[in-house]
């Protein structure tokens, strides 16, 4: 197949292996087909192909992965053209896949993580009538954010991010039978549409400022653009990003996304949606890159969005919203990261990947605790559990180190790291930053111990029926690999700085090197204190006396807007939905009265007009005599006035 940018420097066409490279996407939607059209008969062995898609798929990233190893570094981008799509003149959009370092480390995390979470749907779901659909849906899932982190131009990466849309709002409906997961899957696909107008926007933005909506050509000739213009475009994919990955102010639709069932959760949160707002910055840094403006919004919606999900996190009951409101927090350290611009986006990035794993981790922790305890999400109904579900506890406390940052885990790696580019910005604004980063480390040692506690140690608070057990080894295996990621998987990545320099042909070099506000073993000295802290407090206002069942109702201002979001869905409401509502009325009114009022009006007007002149139509020959009579008479009556004057 011959590549549409065989002849740029830095790209090659794809040969060999890499004409692979569209079964990636292929794979999980034929998988995804099969599943959801071919009814009933696939029953049997639906779930054995709903997994078997995502692994070949990844046997087939890690094929291409090592394949781009085995290049230079300036030829890990490898473009492969399928075939044309819309030409129109001069304009030309192709179905083309681009697999390069940061595609490369988004497939294996979709593939490889999306592979565990769907062996472990094999004994979640394994008594619900619907399971063959809820796999051809993950399999959907899988396939639309392939074709995202894939494609090479911002019209296919439009595909792949509404089909992610249409299978989270699928999956999070699954059980649409239930009111309140109807009502969630219906937020979800709402919200996001107003984060993907900005997309849809920016893309046309770029069509009519550059001619072309392929990566190639508008990064390439971003610098030269107006100023103006470029931020612009910033500002509207900053705005896609912030309703994909739930980013102030669209972050309001994911506590509510955890009505669907538990390993939906995982996708979204580990391998898929969220993570997409990011991957698009990060792979729009050329634009970030000239506009400084819109880089600095980046960093603000991060920083914002890191604090606020913390907050949010140390008050819920409900061990899924927990977790929900952590990757709103994290989400948002990757925001951060990738906002502080050249030198700072591979962190971004890497910290996406540990997350990864830690978070995956503790989303099937929490259904296994579920699993256990009767579907009850409500943490003060848990207690005592790390005696009778072992494996769970174990995998869910690797998952929990490294979400905190103890030394030597996942987290503590990436984290450490976004703190530090934060105050090595500089001034006043690299300070706030960092301080709000550090902040954000201490509330998450919080939330996250305070979580460990009401779930699995303290005095036992399960309701007489319920009967905690261990999950079968269906759902354990992937959870003992997530948490093994979970503990070695930063110190992996980061090891002689391998992903930042394998990273570097996609976002450029990470600085990590030179003059900084705090040195590097100072920093993490402090990153720690305050981590001690958050779990000294976790301990003392949480494991010192036992736990009420029932949430008390007397609490401080802050805590009562924790638990209502801080107040999320009333600033969605204020600005986005009453200001909606109000101006359809105008419209339908406009509509209405207006364009339907002067089109009926007039249509009245002949109608009446023809009913009045029709009366004078008799039929009868004697009253047109008489009229012709009368017609005459007062002709000739005007001809003799005339003659006499």
């Amino acid at each position: 197949m011959q590549s549409i940018v065989g002849q740029v420097p830095g790209f090659v066409g794809a040969t060999g292996a890499f004409d692979l490279t569209f079964l990636l996407v292929l794979i999980p939607a034929v998988s995804a087909a099969v599943l959801l059209l071919g009814g009933r008969r696939t029953n049997a062995w639906g779930h054995l192909l709903g997994c078997a898609a995502p692994i070949a798929s990844f046997a087939i990233g890690l094929v291409l992965f090592f394949g781009l190893l085995g290049k230079n570094t300036n030829d890990r981008q490898v473009d492969q053209h399928l075939f044309s799509w819309v030409p129109a003149g001069s304009f030309h959009v192709s179905v083309s896949v681009l697999i390069d370092p940061l595609s490369a480390v988004f497939v294996l995390l979709i593939t490889g993580v999306g592979s565990l979470i769907h062996i472990y749907s094999v004994g979640y779901m394994a008594h619900d009538p619907d399971r063959r659909r809820f796999f051809g849906e993950l399999n959907l899932f899988v396939a639309a954010m392939l074709l995202l982190v894939l494609a090479d131009n911002f019209l296919l990466l439009y595909v792949g991010w509404e089909g992610v849309g249409l299978a989270s709002y699928l999956l999070i409906g699954f059980w649409s039978y239930k009111p309140t997961a109807a009502v969630a899957a219906k937020k979800a696909f709402l919200v996001n549409r107003v984060g993907d107008l900005g997309l849809s926007l920016a893309i046309m933005l770029m069509f009519t400022t550059f001619g072309s909506v392929s990566f190639r050509d508008v990064f390439d000739t971003a610098s030269s653009a107006h100023r103006g213009t470029v931020t612009a475009i910033g500002l509207l994919l900053l705005l896609g990003a912030c309703g994909k990955s739930a980013q102030f102010p669209l972050q309001s639709w994911l506590l509510d996304a955890m009505e669907g069932p538990t390993p939906v959760s995982a996708l979204i949160h580990a391998a898929t949606m969220v993570t997409a707002g990011v991957y698009l910055i990060a792979r729009s840094h050329p634009i970030y890159d000239v506009s400084n403006d819109a880089r600095v919004l980046v960093e603000i919606v991060g920083a914002v969005t890191l604090v606020m999900g913390a907050i949010i996190g140390c008050a819920y009951d409900d061990i899924k919203k927990v977790l929900a409101a952590s990757t709103m927090s994290q989400i948002g350290y990757m925001m951060l990261a990738v906002g502080l611009g050249p030198g700072a986006y591979a962190i971004g990035i890497l910290h996406l990947l540990t997350h990864g794993f830690f978070k995956a981790n503790m989303f099937l922790g929490a259904g296994s605790v579920m699993h256990g305890m009767n579907d009850e999400v409500n943490m003060r109904r848990y207690g005592g559990l790390r005696k009778v579900m072992p494996v769970t506890f174990w995998t869910f406390a690797a998952g929990y180190l490294a979400i905190i940052g103890f030394p030597l885990t996942s987290g503590f790696f990436s984290k450490d790291k976004i703190i530090e580019a934060a105050l090595d910005k500089g001034g006043p604004e690299g300070w706030v930053l960092g301080l709000l980063a550090l902040a954000g480390a201490g509330l998450t040692a919080f939330y996250m111990s305070r979580l460990m506690i009401m779930t699995f140690f303290g005095n036992r608070r399960w309701a007489k029926d319920v009967h905690p057990h261990e999950s079968p080894s269906v759902m354990t295996s992937p959870m003992v690999v997530l948490a093994v990621g979970s503990l070695v998987a930063g110190g992996l990545l980061v090891l002689g700085g391998s992903l930042q320099h394998f990273l570097t042909p996609s976002v450029g070099g990470s600085v990590e090197v030179g003059v900084h506000t705090i040195a590097p073993g100072v920093l993490t000295a402090l990153t720690l204190v305050v981590i001690a802290g958050g779990v000294a407090a976790a301990w003392w206002l949480v494991a010192r006396k036992p736990v009420p069942v029932e949430q008390p109702l007397n609490v401080t201002p802050v805590t009562w807007a924790a638990r209502r979001s801080l107040y999320g869905d009333a600033l969605n409401e204020s600005v986005f939905m009453r200001p909606g509502a109000y101006l359809t009325r105008a419209l339908v009114f406009f509509d209405g009265r207006g364009v339907d009022g002067a089109v009926n009006g007039f249509a009245a007007m002949v109608g009446g007009t023809s009913a009045r002149a029709r009366r004078s139509q008799t039929g009868f020959a004697r009253s047109y005599a008489l009229s012709m009579l009368a017609g005459a008479t007062v002709v000739m009556a005007a001809l003799m006035i005339a003659r006499v004057g």
